[in-house]
């Protein structure tokens, strides 16, 4: 079980696909589940916060390094860090990262010393990180560093039959939260969402059951409450 080892995960998958949930679950399985668990958002964060970020910095490193900051890698320490959307890392940082794979330690940015750190990594990403290589956006060597357990998870449209479970999931969590009693769907609403597409995947579907939710008046949602 990947989840029971140390391994480097690399989670593959459409947007909304559960990427992010995939990661939780290894995470809260796994042996370091009492330490944190550190999500990095890779496309949320500018190209030049991104390594203070990771790596942390010393007070004085540079202008406006007022204290010194804890990158998220120490914060992880004897936890996990997932680097969603790993993809959108620039190049210089997948350097670093690779080195932090490789050596098992960081440099904070102005550091005179490297910090040892027991992180397990867990990457994801939408991207096809082969195209990605190959047309150098990419460094192939970090990519199988990461890709030790790769995960794909297909897209929505691939799974109908996760469709109703997902979808049953969301109504006791939102009629929970809005203090309703649905019970299910009609037969029409079922046909309808069994036959959509949903290109946006669970996120897509998760919002289109909490509308369903709100709008419904009976115990049963139907395909008008879509």
């Amino acid at each position: 079980d990947v989840a029971l080892s140390d391994m480097t995960v690399l989670i593959l998958g459409e947007s909304g696909t559960g990427k992010e949930l995939m990661a939780q679950y290894i995470h809260k399985t796994s042996p370091r589940n009492k330490k944190p668990l550190i999500a990095v958002n890779c496309a949320a964060i500018p190209d030049n916060l991104l390594e203070s970020e990771l790596f942390g910095y010393e007070k004085g490193a540079f202008t406006g390094a007022l204290d010194k900051k804890i990158g998220k890698f120490e914060l992880a320490h004897g936890g996990t860090i997932l680097l969603d959307e790993i993809g959108e890392m620039p190049a210089i940082l997948q350097a670093k990262l690779l080195r932090v794979l490789q050596e098992k330690e960081i440099d904070r940015i102005g550091g005179k010393q490297p910090l040892p750190v027991d992180v397990r990594v867990i990457a994801t990403t939408n991207r096809d990180l082969k195209k990605e290589i190959h047309e150098v956006r990419f460094r192939e060597d970090l990519y199988y560093r990461l890709s030790v357990f790769p995960i794909c998870l297909p897209p929505l449209r691939e799974r109908p039959e996760d469709i109703v479970e997902l979808s049953e999931q969301f109504i006791r969590k939102y009629a929970a939260q809005m203090n309703k009693t649905i019970n299910g769907f009609t037969k029409e609403a079922l046909e309808l969402i069994t036959s959509r597409e949903w290109k946006g995947n669970i996120r897509e579907l998760e919002n289109a059951v909490h509308r369903a939710v709100l709008i419904a008046r009976s115990d049963l949602i139907s395909a008008e409450d879509f």
